[in-house]
Parts: structure tokens; C-alpha cells; sequence
């Protein structure tokens, strides 16, 4: 790409149209006064090879990778970070300038970096954690607990087979548990994280017994619609320290936009009123 080439970037999803993350880069691109563009591109699982091929003739410098294309963008890399490989996912693509598409994932560090945001100094090796999920997120949250120290890492899901999943893929440190167990485990547990849809808005309510929840534990919900999840209010209301799950979201796209558009952007207030449109 020439000095005279205005860089392009973007979000690959289907569907796209709900991303922030257009909001998100487009501030920031301002906010900088940054030459540059980053648009919503809905692009169907079977055109993706196509299009990954295609877009780098076409200016782009990199996209962000939503589902339901994270784990097929990782295959069709050409270079691929020790932690995407590790999670089995990518959410950000950089291309080469001989066309190569290099392929991270920044969703854990974006977890962490939110978590210290909120509580500077924190750290996973504070005590063990519980995650709730075993998805895509929850791999990516998983993993990033694990390199930042955390001596446990309790898994519950409604689908045992799946925590038992995380532990062949991670290692001994995971500790896979029935759903059932969440009561006695958020008790022993420095750190509660959903990774779960329940909570979010149109979705099923996330139903769980808090009642042995207390400070210091820190409850995290990667849902950011509502901003304020049932289990924050209810977390907050027992006196711990919560984490939303919009600063996840803002933390992850800082190395892609770094990438791709050669500056360092702040995650601050002003960010997340832009991307609130407030």
C-alpha cells in the first residue's frame, strides 16, 4: 500500500448490520483526524474464501472477523498467533502487503484489559475463576485466565460434555463442572464471568443462585444489551465489584485498529459514548 492509499477495514459477519463495531473504528478514525474507512460487510460462509482473497486487491488492510465466521477464517489463514490457534478462533484479520492474511484473536485480552480498566492491578492469579459457557467467548476467556495466571479455572455448562471439552483443550488448570454445581463454586471462586446469551435482551434470563455470592469476588458479563445485566444488579447489590461487557468489546478492537491504521487508540468514556450513541 502506497503513502496515497487511504487503508480500508471492516467487519465480516452474517448478519453484521447489528455490529458497533463500525461506530467503534469510525470514532476512533476522527477522533485521530486518520485517513482511513472500516465498514460492515455481510459476507455468506460459502463467499468468505472469496472474499478474504479478494478484499486485499481492494485496499483493505485487515477486518474483524463476528460470527458465524471465526473458526473458518482460522483455517483459511495463511498465519495464525500462538492464541488463536490455541482457542480455535479468530476475530482479526490482517492482510500483507504480498496479500498473506495473518489471523489473531483478541477477545481474551480484551476481557483482561477491560477487567483492569475497572480494578487497576488485578490479576487472574488472584484465585481460581468461574466461567459460565463454553463457547467461542468462553474459549477465548478461558485461555487468557490461564496465561494470566489463574490457578483454576472452573467451567460450568448446561452441556457437561462441552466443559469437559475445554479441559482436553487448555489442560489440567480447567476443572469442568455440572451447572447444578454453580452455587458451591461461585462461593470458592475470585472472579464469575458469563459468556453465556442468557441475559441478553431477547434472550432467556440467566437463572442462578447467587446467594453465596459475596465480596471480593468479581462478577463480569461479556452481554452488553442491557448494558447493566440482572446479574450485575444483583452482584452489585451484594456488594462486589462488576465488570460490563462493553469494554470487552472496545479492548479487543485496539490491536487490529493499531495494525491497520498505525496509531494506539484510548479506550475512555468518550469511546463508549460514541459507541452507545449517547
Amino acid at each position: 500500500m502506497t503513502k496515497d492509499t487511504i487503508p480500508l477495514a471492516g467487519v465480516i459477519g452474517d448478519p453484521v448490520a447489528h455490529s458497533l463495531s463500525p461506530r467503534l473504528h469510525g470514532h476512533w478514525l476522527s477522533r485521530y483526524g486518520l485517513p482511513g474507512h472500516y465498514v460492515p460487510l455481510h459476507v455468506n460462509h460459502l463467499d468468505l474464501p472469496e472474499v478474504l482473497g479478494v478484499l486485499p486487491r481492494m485496499g483493505f488492510v485487515g477486518v474483524n472477523i463476528t460470527l458465524p465466521h471465526k473458526e473458518q477464517a482460522l483455517r483459511l489463514a495463511d498465519i495464525v498467533t500462538d492464541r488463536a490457534a490455541l482457542i480455535g478462533a479468530a476475530n482479526t484479520l490482517t492482510f500483507t502487503v504480498n496479500g498473506q492474511i495473518q489471523a489473531d484473536n483478541t477477545d481474551g485480552m480484551g476481557f483482561l484489559s477491560n477487567i483492569r480498566q475497572t480494578l487497576p492491578g488485578w490479576s487472574a492469579s488472584a484465585g481460581p475463576s468461574l466461567v459460565l459457557g463454553s463457547g467461542g467467548a468462553a474459549k477465548a476467556i478461558v485461555s487468557a485466565l490461564i496465561s494470566d495466571g489463574a490457578p483454576t479455572v472452573y467451567v460450568a455448562n448446561r452441556t457437561r460434555a462441552r466443559a469437559d471439552a475445554l479441559r482436553e483443550q487448555f489442560g489440567a488448570r480447567v476443572s469442568p463442572r455440572d451447572w447444578t454445581q454453580i452455587p458451591e463454586l461461585i462461593a470458592d471462586s475470585a472472579l464469575l464471568v458469563n459468556t453465556t446469551s442468557l441475559g441478553m435482551a431477547g434472550q432467556a434470563p440467566l437463572n442462578i443462585d447467587l446467594s453465596r455470592l459475596n465480596p471480593p469476588t468479581i462478577v463480569a458479563d461479556i452481554v452488553y444489551s442491557p448494558l447493566q445485566t440482572e446479574l450485575l444488579r444483583d452482584a452489585a447489590l451484594r456488594g462486589c465489584e462488576t465488570v460490563d461487557g462493553l469494554g470487552m468489546l472496545l479492548h479487543q478492537a485496539v490491536p487490529g485498529f493499531e495494525r491497520w491504521f498505525s496509531y494506539t487508540p484510548l479506550v475512555d468514556d468518550d469511546l463508549r459514548a460514541a459507541v452507545l450513541g449517547s
